[in-house]
């Protein structure tokens, strides 16, 4: 590492980088018909910096410098910029932004699937204030739906499509208080079992499924993972007994692990089971809505707020890699993907550090106290570590090659690193779009997506895909006819 690909230096090579870019855009046509199917990527936690980073880890993963990387979402052609603040919160967290793009409205932090009228743990605010997510309406219509995550299946993210909570931790009946259970609220595992069919969900959370003691067929001597419900339901079997569904697996008790820690032989990866899933659901001729979540919390998002940059940035490696596992296996032309984050988190990297520098490696020169600092920082987190007033020497500290579990360090002291509060960016391609442009509110996602696959509250859309190809040939043939009819005229 630390070296310049010997053609950057010569001009010709930026210029003909350039044309050929250019070439391609001026070849970009709007694909203007409905979607049948639609795949929403989140990265949960991805702002644009993690993206970035990502980049380089992965050319260099591949034995490049790792700038010039691109990866399977930098080749979406259309790019635009999500404005993630909440009703409530100028920052704010995975369960009000999930409201917004999966359901088109912005909501109060922690709250899931209710309007900003629902007050967050006010049982008695939910009802009447229930939205619903284009996952829902789209199964409404026919079509199959499914969910994908790193996560257990109940988190905020995956949540917001199927369940209406004022607490995203209500993961099970043992975390709802008395009077919750007074007023009538569910928990969100029962809400899973019961809203509505899901025809597809991987992922993690066994434990808020089974009745309180159940030993975890996994790890059958760890009480901690034992399941934990009061009402001694086993929401899998009445799942299984009542439901039509494809596939149901539940990977872990809770979250599933971070990639680098994963049993390759037991658990399958977020490509694995992103290409499943698709290979499931595309079987219905009315078309499949898939939302696909990787939290770097969900396992990227976790990364962060652990304050470990290698586990955020490898989890989204893996999250691109099965955006890219995607792309080979449907099509452009009849399906709408979208690629984008729900927060970003205070990571940076920076420093002046040379091409090809390591992206866990350190800036060139020391700082004003004579030590070194790794490219990547947090501005908080639980990587402040000062000793009599002075911070850490990390020059024997494995921050590099195999220090996976490495701390970056921190300028504020936090049990936990925050989410950012800048734009996110959005990553698009397939019918319909190029609607995604500018900056843009959060909730703006949803509304895309059920306008591009004709779902509610939509009536006025995109023609079909035969129609709009049928349109165009006809508009092409009578172009034809009148020129020929032209040409006669001169002639005669």
């Amino acid at each position: 590492f630390g070296f310049v690909p010997s053609s950057s230096s010569d001009p010709s090579y930026w210029d003909a980088n350039a044309k050929a870019t250019l070439d391609a855009a001026l070849k970009l046509h709007p694909r203007q018909h409905r979607a049948k199917n639609i795949i929403l990527f989140l990265g949960d936690g991805m702002g644009v910096s993690t993206v970035s980073a990502t980049r380089i880890l992965r050319g260099q993963n591949e034995g490049r410098s790792g700038e010039e990387t691109v990866l399977a979402m930098d080749t979406f052609p259309y790019v635009a910029l999500s404005k993630t603040y909440s009703v409530d919160k100028q920052v704010a967290d995975s369960a009000s932004t999930a409201t917004a793009y999966h359901c088109g409205v912005k909501a109060n932090a922690k709250t899931i699937g209710l309007s900003a009228k629902a007050v967050a743990y006010e049982c008695n605010t939910t009802f009447g204030n229930e939205v619903y997510s284009v996952l829902r309406r789209a199964k409404a219509q026919g079509k199959s739906v499914g969910i994908v995550t790193t996560t257990r299946v109940q988190h905020a993210s995956p949540a917001a499509a199927y369940a209406h909570s004022v607490s995203r931790s209500w993961y099970s009946d043992a975390a709802l208080p008395s009077s919750a259970h007074r007023h009538g609220c569910v928990d969100i595992a029962t809400q899973l079992v019961t809203n509505f069919d899901i025809d597809v969900i991987l992922g993690g959370g066994r434990m808020y499924m089974t009745p309180k003691g159940t030993p975890d067929p996994e790890y059958p001597t760890s009480n901690s993972r034992r399941g934990n419900r009061k009402d001694k339901k086993n929401l899998i079997d009445v799942w299984l007994k009542a439901k039509p569904v494809e596939l149901m697996s539940l990977f872990e008790p809770k979250d599933m692990r971070f990639d680098v820690f994963r049993n390759t032989s037991r658990d399958p990866s977020i490509v694995e089971m992103t290409e499943k899933a698709i290979q499931i659901l595309r079987k219905n001729p009315k078309g499949y809505f898939l939302f696909v979540e990787d939290k770097y919390h969900g396992r990227i998002d976790h990364g962060h707020h652990d304050g470990i940059a290698k586990l955020a940035l490898t989890e989204a490696e893996m999250f691109d890699r099965a955006i890219e596992r995607a792309a080979k296996i449907t099509r452009e032309s009849d399906t709408l993907t979208v690629v984008t984050a729900d927060h970003s988190h205070v990571f940076t990297f920076g420093g002046s550090t040379p091409r090809g520098n390591p992206i866990f490696g350190l800036a060139p020169k020391k700082a004003d106290d004579e030590m070194p600092f790794t490219s990547i920082l947090y501005a908080n987190g639980p990587g402040y570590v000062h000793v009599n007033g002075t911070r850490g020497n990390i020059t024997t500290v494995d921050y590099c090659e195999s220090g996976i579990m490495y701390m970056q360090q921190a300028a504020v002291p936090l049990d936990a690193e925050t989410h950012g509060g800048e734009d996110v960016a959005i990553y698009a391609k397939g019918p319909m779009a190029h609607l995604f442009h500018g900056v843009k509110e959060q909730n703006y996602v949803a509304h895309v997506m059920a306008y591009a696959a004709c779902l509610e509250p939509y009536k006025h859309c995109p023609p079909h895909q035969h129609s709009h190809s049928s349109a165009v040939g006809l508009h092409r043939h009578l172009g034809l006819l009148l020129s020929m009819l032209v040409l006669l005229g001169f002639l005669r």
